[in-house]
């Protein structure tokens, strides 16, 4: 065997028994200078890490990462390393924000399955460039989570069951308002809030009680109950209360709230007159309008806006819920076309939390959805191709269309200008047969040649039990990185509520 490569065998099992015995030497017997330094500069690059991993609020800071590189790690917190996962390549980032959040913020988009916001990257995506620009939603994505109820509803949640989870941390029946299966309260996060002294609120695109926010602000056994609901409002001493649902606030019980010192108004407009909380908005009947057919009222970036600005009055801090409700009202009608615009004013409310939190540094943003609707599928028919561009041309709602073509006798010429494309004589002979059928099937028409034109498909008008997205910003973002189930979010979240003052 030549020399050298008998110098070089000797020497590789040299070193591969010096590694062998450093690596299984117990930390406590080892005593170079060397070894300790590595171990310091491990820990440094474990801490910046974790600190850096997915919050857009954080800033480098050198002198820091130099401080703790040299630190002995006997003396660093035991709580502060991290498992290191996917960290090739990243810059090492260390915060300046809390460990800890002042106030947090939940956003849910009910609904909005992970189809939701890859159809929304696409149908904002500009064609003009060979990119595709990424959303809000790729931006803040940090994990995964499981949506199933207790196990007496099966594998697939309705909204109630679901937004319990998340405002409590326990499962329940499909229906149930954040009472348990034997119909007990279930302790909810706004009340764990409130009793250390930070203002809660809601801020939501459908009625002000319907299931989600109700069971953030509410306890009943079924989520229809919708006028007992309102009526338990009152106790939840709520600073925020802001959507639609005027038709189940009688004149009587809207005097109550005024008696408990709450301003009521109707008007979106009317927002910029309130300085101070408490305050209780009902913009509508039931929902808002959809965004298709209110593309300038910006009404849930507005509603959120607002909150942030009445609820950081407090300096104890806050917990307020946002929930992009009609997503999952589009999607149980098959309405790509609406969905994509609820998809757009949600992403502009993450905006307006997002810009807040990035100023702020003491807020924690957390975004998911309660559940899957629809089973929105992003092509069809065995076809590799979705079109999503024909959307933006669409200059209504469908429901909206469908609404005024019945009504109307110039119906063809009406439904081109409205839909954005020249109808072709095959839709046109499928729209009338539909039209002398009335107004439902009409809009079911319309929803067909939507899909068949952008090649979109659904498997369902109901729920499905997919997993959910969960993206985060600001501190204790970290905590929601992974998969995890929908009651975790919510226990995470309430371990990082100030303790209550004894």
């Amino acid at each position: 065997m030549p020399i050298k490569t008998t110098l070089s065998l000797i020497l590789g099992m040299f070193l591969c028994f010096s590694t062998s015995t450093f690596a299984n030497a117990p930390l406590a017997n080892t005593s170079t200078t060397e070894t300790t330094q590595s171990q310091a500069e491990q820990t440094a690059s474990q801490i910046q890490v974790q600190i850096s991993s997915v919050s857009d609020t954080s800033i480098t800071s050198t002198s820091k990462a130099a401080e703790l590189t040299n630190t002995d790690p006997a003396k660093l917190p035991a709580n502060i390393v991290a498992p290191i996962t996917n960290v090739t390549g990243k810059k090492t980032i260390v915060s300046s924000a809390p460990s800890k959040p002042k106030n947090m913020i939940i956003m849910i988009g009910d609904g909005m399955g992970p189809a939701y916001t890859t159809a929304y990257r696409y149908f904002k995506n500009n064609p003009d460039t060979e990119e595709i620009e990424q959303t809000v939603f790729d931006r803040l994505l940090v994990g995964m989570a499981s949506t199933f109820p207790a196990s007496v509803s099966g594998y697939v949640t309705d909204s109630a069951a679901s937004a319990t989870a998340l405002a409590t941390g326990f499962k329940t029946y499909n229906g149930a308002i954040s009472i348990d299966v034997d119909k007990r309260p279930l302790t909810t996060i706004m009340e764990m809030a409130k009793k250390v002294g930070l203002s809660t609120g809601v801020a939501v695109s459908s009625q002000v009680n319907h299931a989600t926010p109700a069971a953030f602000l509410a306890h009943n056994e079924h989520r229809r109950n919708y006028v007992q609901i309102a009526e338990g409002y009152l106790e939840s001493d709520a600073d925020v209360i802001l959507g639609g649902g005027r038709k189940y606030f009688s004149d009587d019980l809207l005097g109550e709230f005024k008696a408990k010192g709450y301003q009521h108004i109707t008007e979106i407009e009317q927002l910029d007159s309130i300085t101070k909380p408490k305050v209780l908005g009902l913009f509508a009947d039931v929902q808002l309008p959809w965004v298709i057919d209110d593309q300038e009222g910006y009404k849930l970036s507005s509603l959120t806006k607002k909150s942030l600005e009445l609820l950081s009055q407090n300096e104890q801090g806050f917990i307020l819920m946002v929930e992009g409700s009609l997503i999952d009202w589009a999607g149980h009608s098959n309405d790509i076309a609406t969905a994509m615009g609820e998809m757009e004013e949600f992403a502009n409310a993450i905006e307006v939390v997002e810009q807040f939190v990035r100023e702020r540094q003491d807020t924690l943003m957390v975004v998911t959805a309660d559940h899957n609707t629809g089973g929105l599928s992003i092509g069809a028919n065995g076809e590799y191709e979705w079109n999503p561009a024909m959307l933006h041309d669409i200059k209504a709602s469908p429901q909206k269309i469908s609404e005024e073509l019945i009504a109307v006798d110039n119906w063809q010429q009406r439904f081109n200008q409205l839909i954005g494309f020249e109808a072709t004589v095959e839709e046109i002979s499928s729209l009338n047969s539909a039209r002398m059928q009335g107004q439902k099937q009409l809009f079911k028409s319309i929803l067909k040649i939507i899909d068949t034109r952008t090649n979109t498909g659904w498997t369902s008008v109901g729920h499905t039990a997919d997993d959910v997205q969960v993206f985060a910003s600001g501190p204790g973002a970290l905590l929601f990185s992974g998969h995890q189930d929908n009651t975790e979010i919510a226990t995470k979240m309430m371990s990082l509520l100030p303790k209550a003052i004894k």
